[in-house]
């Protein structure tokens, strides 16, 4: 079983890249995951959180499938839109 040992926000692709202990990479392209559900600013402003802060939590809404519950949740950062 393959085992998550890193996760990084790479600013210069706009990417998350999560590292397994196997070695393998996997990259989810956030600009991808933001026009997938139609971000709102609020919604950026807390997706940016994540990605600068973490990066391991945003990928895991995003491979859990649970990224629509989040952004449908109150705002984290207070900015509203």
């Amino acid at each position: 079983m393959m085992k998550l040992i890193h996760a990084f926000f790479n600013m210069d692709t706009n990417a998350v890249e999560l590292t397994y202990n196997d070695g393998s990479v996997l990259t989810i392209d956030c600009e991808e995951v933001e026009n997938h559900y139609d971000v709102t600013n609020g919604q950026m402003a807390d997706l940016n959180w994540l990605l600068y802060n973490a990066p391991m939590e945003y990928a895991s809404l995003v491979l859990s499938g649970k990224m629509e519950n989040y952004l449908k949740g109150p705002a984290l950062h207070r900015i509203e839109d």
